[in-house]
């Protein structure tokens, strides 16, 4: 029996967390309610983007986008997986095997909000896998940046 040394049908998650000195509440308006307002704002790497459903967010709502991934263009629609206000927003590819979560928690007090940003690649083609190691520091630093410009854009506004 031939052993793989990686897992095919496991994913490749990227995550990180950050602080932010602004209520749970504007952090998911920001965020979650206003996500197709927003989310070019953050996601710096997406050249086109277009809401498919209208510019409310519900689950179900989907959206086309273009993003510039090291030199190449990668058109992806997704679509909204899970709403929970205060709480979660999750996106899961529709044409591209993956997906997004924004999970946020009051800390201590009301004025400061953990988010927690994963990114989930799927299914992983079997010649890619000898490269897991090397797609997955990509996604983690991806997540680090989306986290980073979501803290820097809602400090810059009042939101």
């Amino acid at each position: 029996m031939f052993n793989l040394p990686f897992d095919p049908n496991k994913p490749i998650v990227g995550k990180a967390t950050i602080v932010i000195n602004k209520s749970v509440q504007e952090v998911f308006a920001f965020i979650g309610d206003n996500f197709f307002e927003n989310y070019q704002k953050w996601a710096i790497d997406v050249i086109e983007f277009e809401p498919l459903d209208g510019k409310k967010i519900f689950v179900g709502a989907k959206a086309r986008q273009l993003r510039r991934d090291q030199g190449k263009e990668v058109k992806s629609i997704f679509q909204v997986s899970e709403y929970r206000p205060l709480t979660l927003l999750s996106f899961k590819g529709v044409t591209a095997d993956y997906r997004d979560l924004y999970y946020l928690e009051k800390l201590g007090n009301e004025w400061t909000t953990r988010l927690t940003y994963t990114f989930e690649l799927l299914n992983v083609e079997l010649f890619m896998q000898p490269f897991a190691k090397l797609i997955r520091i990509a996604i983690e630093d991806g997540a680090e940046t989306t986290t980073d410009n979501i803290k820097k854009l809602l400090s810059e506004t009042n939101q």
